[in-house]
């Protein structure tokens, strides 16, 4: 009788212990996924903001006051093929010119957290601007963050609503900042209009799988295995991509205009290291810039003169 009672026990924990684990993975894979694609979401707060962006760039609010006094800054909205809301501000330059900027935020940015890289090219090149907030960013909606996947073709439909604005000619750069410019990258590898002709990417990913492995081990002191694999599993699921697929090196092998890659040499947080399999995935014509001693996101902030100098160097090649 104990015998078979020890086999009872030794069965029952058989049975149990993968379960409990596989229980766990699946809990710990919720709540990675939500604590990724759905978190508190500072993009979200449109007047803190341009608080925040006034105090970090001394001379961004006299020059959105002037616009605003000149009804210069203004929004538009479009829907996406899934039937989702979309917003963006948009700025007609100067001066009448087919050159226009599309540039794309960062993960939980909105479109007035790049209005210094509007003033880089509306200010000071005298282009066509739109900024447009991703799906659950700004004012756009959506039930999540798409880390530039499903963003890349929200773009390109951005990217014919700028084009339509400002005179159906154009002639256009999309620039990109962070998730921003893993968007810009992952933009790069469909099939586009005429009117691209060049690409700016400050310091963006390789892939969604490579940039969450690098917070889980940096952030959580965690392993791949198996925390990413059961959440990619389920934002398949629940959202019909995984972070596998939605991969900026992939992409960028398959573009074929003139690229130019930023990265601070001082970042973290999307790690420098991830710019060179980028670079080098990318075929010909393309350039490089480490901004030195710069962390995630602040090459612009850095080296201000330096940084509009080499974009006005690069996108003047390509955008007459």
């Amino acid at each position: 009788m104990h015998l078979l009672f020890r086999k009872y026990r030794l069965c029952l924990a058989g049975i149990c212990l993968p379960l409990l684990l596989l229980s766990g993975c699946f809990t710990g894979g919720y709540i990675m996924l939500n604590y990724s694609l759905t978190p508190k979401n500072r993009g979200k707060d449109i007047e803190g903001s341009y608080r925040f962006m006034y105090d970090r760039y001394d001379f961004l609010e006299a020059w959105v006051d002037s616009l605003n006094q000149e009804g210069a800054l203004r929004d538009t909205s479009i829907m996406n093929p899934e039937g989702i809301p979309l917003h963006a501000l948009y700025i007609a330059a100067p001066q009448p010119t087919r050159r226009t900027a599309v540039i794309v935020h960062g993960y939980t940015d909105n479109a007035v957290r790049m209005l210094m890289i509007g003033y880089l090219y509306n200010r000071d090149l005298g282009y066509n601007v739109l900024l447009p907030d991703l799906q659950y960013h700004g004012t756009s909606g959506g039930k999540a963050i798409q880390m530039g996947w499903k963003d890349r073709l929200d773009v390109l439909q951005w990217m014919d609503v700028a084009n339509e604005t400002f005179g159906s000619n154009t002639d256009m750069v999309v620039h990109g900042i962070s998730m921003g410019a893993a968007t810009t990258m992952m933009v790069s590898g469909e099939s586009l209009p005429g009117y691209v002709k060049c690409f700016v990417e400050d310091c963006g990913y390789t892939s969604v799988w490579d940039e969450f492995s690098n917070e889980l081990r940096s952030s959580f002191f965690l392993p791949p295995f198996p925390l990413m694999y059961t959440t990619n599993w389920l934002c398949q699921k629940k959202y019909g991509w995984n972070f596998k697929e939605a991969s900026a090196l992939r992409q960028v092998s398959r573009c074929n205009l003139p690229m130019f890659f930023i990265h601070g040499d001082a970042d973290s947080y999307v790690p420098t290291w991830m710019v060179f399999p980028l670079y080098e995935a990318k075929p010909e014509p393309k350039e490089l810039w480490l901004a030195p001693g710069s962390a995630h996101a602040l090459s612009y902030k850095d080296h201000k003169e330096e940084y509009t100098e080499r974009v006005e160097a690069f996108v003047s090649r390509y955008i007459p």
